[in-house]
């Protein structure tokens, strides 16, 4: 199973689009002016010709989205100032040869930005040799292995008012710096901005079940979060992944450092890998501070190729996020009758999704929807605890 991925811009001419034989589906990528507006998937007979006429109305689902980004250039666009200095990090571990990838395209589209490449408990040397080939990056060395560690260490060493994080296996679109420095130009009070994350490829049967599910997306307008309450949502600000992604996020430095930073405890790897962006998300907007989401600040995440690294990515979902709600229930007294809640939410929505996969008929095959209702099951049981425990004997080492 594989989907061609196809760009198109409505204010330019449309063209058609030649499936290959390989290709069983389609995904389109909306853009108004250079802007993401949208992103539609359409399963479509291999070898199929999609005429203009095809094409146009797969956009056309995007309608809602493109008409309230006409309404913004019509009613036209405030001056902003420059906005505040940005440090990015890629907190990457063994893998030079993504570092490579993901360089490329950033100093290529980030002119003025200080660029920091943080090598995690690395194996070996290659990373620091890519880094060394690009002038406008430092290299950075963190020993302690954990993911967190490592974003702590560009907090540390980053001189900007702003990081802003990037994965080692995304790419930025050409206007990601300017939709960040757009985002926090208007939102100056903004403690964290998240940006849109759309795929690299849908290759292989697990990229594309990957994006059916979802994927990283968070929708294609601007979204400023603030205060204990959003309407419509009894689940916020706790329900934390709604927020955006920790692949492409970006947090005022101080205010982060006097959070305390991001919890180590979490993002450690094999035993709890993953929870960290969950929680500084939710600490954010918990300390009084707007969070917002601006999908013009794009990349492209390469997903998991193979279907037993996706089964494992979906498997810590369910253990990051458990082991988030859990550090939050004992640190958050207020909110516990809404982390219940949402606990209970989760679990029903998870085990609904386990059904429907054994059953054939469900949004995830049935391997994958078992993976993360089992990894939120062992999120549960302690698993942040063990973690806290596992970090302090850690730093006990330095």
């Amino acid at each position: 199973m594989s989907y061609a991925l196809v760009e198109v811009d409505i204010l330019r001419s449309l063209e058609p689009v030649q499936l290959s034989d390989t290709d069983s589906g389609v995904a389109l990528i909306v853009r108004r002016g250079g802007r993401p507006v949208g992103f539609v998937m359409e399963p479509c007979t291999p070898g199929t010709l999609m005429s203009v006429d095809d094409i146009d109305a797969l956009a056309g689902r995007a309608a809602a989205d493109i008409l309230h980004e006409a309404l913004l250039d019509e009613l036209g666009r405030p001056a902003l100032g420059p906005g505040p200095s940005i440090t990015v990090a890629i907190c990457t571990h063994g893998r030079p040869e993504l570092v490579r990838r993901c360089l490329t395209h950033l100093v290529a589209r980030s002119e003025g930005i200080e660029i920091l490449v943080v090598d995690n408990a690395p194996p070996d040397d290659l990373t620091a040799r890519e880094v060394s080939r690009f002038p406008d990056a430092r290299y950075v060395r963190e020993p302690l292995p954990g993911l967190d560690f490592a974003r702590n260490r560009a907090l540390a060493e980053a001189t900007s008012e702003v990081v802003a994080f990037l994965d080692d296996d995304v790419v930025v679109e050409d206007g990601w710096l300017a939709g960040l420095r757009e985002a926090w130009a208007m939102h100056p009070d903004a403690g964290a901005v998240t940006g849109l994350v759309l795929p690299y490829a849908l290759r292989t049967e697990a990229q594309v079940l990957f994006e059916l599910y979802g994927g990283f997306r968070r929708g294609f307008r601007m979204i400023r979060y603030q205060g204990p309450v959003l309407r419509g949502n009894p689940l916020f600000p706790y329900g934390a992944g709604m927020f955006g992604a920790g692949c492409n996020m970006s947090v005022r430095r101080q205010l982060a450092l006097g959070l305390g930073g991001f919890d180590e405890a979490l993002d450690t790897g094999a035993p709890l890998p993953g929870g960290g962006d969950l929680d500084m998300f939710h600490r954010v907007l918990r300390s009084g501070t707007p969070l917002v989401y601006a999908p013009a600040a794009a990349v492209r995440h390469e997903h998991r190729t193979e279907r037993v690294a996706l089964r494992r990515q979906l498997y810590t979902w369910g253990t990051g996020h458990m082991a988030y709600v859990a550090k939050t229930y004992q640190r958050d007294p207020e909110g516990r009758s809404v982390l219940r809640r949402l606990v209970a939410w989760q679990l029903r929505r998870q085990t609904r999704e386990a059904v429907d996969g054994l059953l054939g008929r469900g949004p995830l095959p049935r391997d994958l929807a078992i993976a993360q209702l089992h990894g939120s099951l062992v999120g549960l049981m302690g698993g942040y605890r063990r973690s806290v425990r596992r970090t302090t004997a850690l730093r006990g080492t330095t």
